[in-house]
């Protein structure tokens, strides 16, 4: 455990939360898409695919890491790890939170162009993206980080102007 914690730069035990979390999310997600896959129905089956996704999504992950950990500037490397949580938590929730919105609006597949429909899901989709952003990354303490990302972002969408 020690060499685990200099590893990722852990200096209190509170702070284990996040490979934690990392590990559990990483998991979950390996066990849902190994329900993708052929004869998946069979347990043992189930089982070895969960096991194969995992092994090469966190060996994935891990590189990841350190080509970002030279790019995203944080004090250690655990930090990493809760960007990662935000992204993901970020990501879900915005199509959680853009479906019932554009039902409220009244916008359904049945009646407007399923492309037309996309697009617009997309569009409102994205608006919520940027503000759970925020707001999950001010929530998980990274505030700072995803504000500068948040600003390089929308600067590449050509709203510059809205920043100054």
């Amino acid at each position: 455990m020690k060499k685990f914690k200099e590893t990722w730069e852990i200096q209190h035990n509170w702070q284990l939360i996040f490979p934690a979390l990392g590990i559990i999310g990483l998991l979950y997600s390996c066990f849902r898409l190994a329900f993708l896959l052929p004869l998946s129905e069979i347990l043992l089956i189930q089982f070895v695919y969960t096991i194969i996704l995992f092994v090469l999504l966190l060996k994935i992950t891990l590189w990841l890491f350190t080509k970002l950990e030279s790019r995203w500037e944080v004090t250690y490397r655990w930090e990493i790890i809760r960007i990662f949580i935000v992204f993901a938590v970020t990501g879900s929730s915005s199509l959680v939170v853009g479906r019932p919105i554009i039902e409220l609006m009244g916008i359904t597949k049945e009646n407007l162009n399923p492309l037309l429909y996309w697009i617009l899901f997309i569009i409102i989709g994205l608006v919520f993206y940027q503000i759970l952003l925020i707001t999950f990354g001010w929530l998980f303490g990274q505030f700072k980080f995803f504000w500068e990302f948040e600003k390089k972002m929308l600067k590449r969408f050509g709203l510059k102007r809205f920043l100054d």
